[in-house]
């Protein structure tokens, strides 16, 4: 949790306004402050300290915003601001979009390059707002700095020491199998990918909550750094392979959300953890991979990796026949290219549910965007030597097939399947979302979650 964020009644009042509403703003507040912001605004100017005309002391601050329906309303101000404890005044679902773009905007990576703290905290009073916002930025916080450390700190041992604090905090229980014990308990496309990296590849498992309660489960792809493997990819396609764990650290962040808020469900996440390595032992182009679901499958391109990986923790996740099925993914570049990089594309086998998490995206300001699962596709990944391909014969529908590809190690009858193909990386700065690792689509997500089992 961000330490800017503070539980108390004290703080200098930060009122938000809307340029056609400053005036009458004004109007309400003693001649004194509002001769000093007449006569000292200057043009274009949204940030207005005011203070007390006798002590010098700063009484308050105005901040002019767009729409104070905004969700980033204050996602730059808390870079704005001098030292000091702050504090919103409005209504509670103002304070709460307010609150939580200001903490997410103060967001810093700092672990290997020393910058300046932001010392502008802010306080809200009342302990529900305060814990529900604390909780949701944490979240997201956790989210990015998984995905901006970087692979030589961030490898499949690194993410089980994530795994092991969150099981530790919230009381939750932990395994792995690591290395060869995949293959001793049947995984053997998570083994297959990661086996060329001396980061030995593992499943990790966390569980948590009444065993009673219906059952929640989330996949996360946790490719550590993906090399392309023998279809080695270019520089620049590298370049920022990081974050292709991007999909466990989603899954890490909605976890960290719903055991914080004691969500009644069976909470069980799964992340195949691999580095996708060359080596002389790499799986190659034309290899056959008998699933944990006993589907073969001929490898068509190495770098279609995460999907491999995807598909034997998804086969283990649907064993338990959960309540709802998520996965997340830093999947396809042809998502990307179809949504762009801020638009998070997701495939749903139940309408109802992808109707219920866009409307809460759209709420939110958190949008996701539904694509469709045309099995007519599901021709372009056929082999003439094993069940399936690992990819489509053609570039064109790329995100589909992939998610067609999934699709096929999941019971859409008998269990509820989401699959959230991500970007999970900000390429441009966007008020209260700085560049790097991102959550995307976990706002939507998890506020569904909290309507359909709170």
């Amino acid at each position: 949790m961000s330490t800017l964020l503070v539980h108390s009644q004290e703080g200098t009042p930060i009122h938000l306004t809307t340029e056609p509403q400053l005036d009458g703003w004004l109007s309400e507040n003693a001649q004194a402050a509002k001769s000093f912001v007449l006569s000292t605004r200057q043009e274009g100017q949204n940030v207005l300290l005011i203070p007390d005309l006798t002590s010098g002391a700063l009484s308050s601050v105005v901040c002019v915003v767009d729409s104070l329906d905004d969700q980033w309303l204050a996602g730059d101000l808390a870079k704005q601001l001098p030292q000091g404890v702050y504090q919103f005044i409005g209504d509670e679902a103002l304070i709460e979009r307010a609150a939580t773009s200001y903490i997410l905007g103060a967001y810093k990576y700092s672990a290997y390059k020393k910058t300046a703290p932001i010392q502008a905290k802010l306080a809200i009073s009342a302990p529900e707002l305060y814990k529900k916002v604390a909780d949701i930025t944490a979240g997201i916080y956790l989210v990015r700095d998984l995905v901006n450390t970087p692979a030589a700190d961030m490898m499949p041992q690194h993410l089980a020491e994530t795994f092991i604090e969150l099981s530790e905090q919230f009381g939750g229980e932990f395994k792995q199998f690591i290395g060869d014990e995949l293959l001793e308990h049947n995984y053997p496309t998570i083994h297959m990918v990661g086996r060329a990296s001396d980061n030995k590849p593992r499943l990790l498992d966390l569980t948590w909550g009444d065993e009673s309660a219906p059952k929640l489960t989330l996949v996360g792809k946790g490719v550590c750094f993906d090399s392309g493997g023998l279809d080695l990819k270019p520089a620049a396609g590298m370049r920022n392979m990081k974050k292709d764990m991007g999909g466990a650290a989603h899954v890490l962040g909605l976890a960290h959300m719903i055991m914080a808020a004691n969500l009644p469900v069976r909470l069980r996440v799964l992340v195949p953890a691999v580095e996708n390595a060359v080596s002389k032992n790499a799986f190659r182009p034309g290899d056959v991979i008998v699933t944990r679901k006993g589907i073969t499958v001929e490898i068509d391109n190495t770098d279609a990796e995460g999907r491999l990986v995807l598909c034997d923790a998804l086969a283990e996740a649907q064993a338990e026949q959960p309540d709802l099925l998520i996965d997340f993914a830093t999947l396809t570049g042809a998502c990307r290219i179809a949504l762009g990089t801020e638009l998070p594309g997701f495939y749903s086998t139940d309408q109802q549910i992808a109707n219920d998490i866009i409307a809460e995206g759209l709420e939110l300001n958190d949008p996701v965007w539904q694509l469709p699962l045309f099995d007519q596709y599901k021709a372009l990944f056929k082999s003439d030597i094993a069940d399936i391909a690992n990819c489509g014969s053609t570039p064109f529908g790329g995100s589909i097939t992939a998610a067609l590809y999934l699709k096929e190690f999941v019971e859409p009858e008998t269990t509820p399947w989401l699959h959230f193909d991500v970007m999970a990386w900000n390429v441009r700065h966007l008020p209260g979302r700085p560049v790097g690792g991102e959550g995307l689509g976990l706002r939507a997500t998890f506020s569904y979650l909290q309507k359909r089992f709170g």
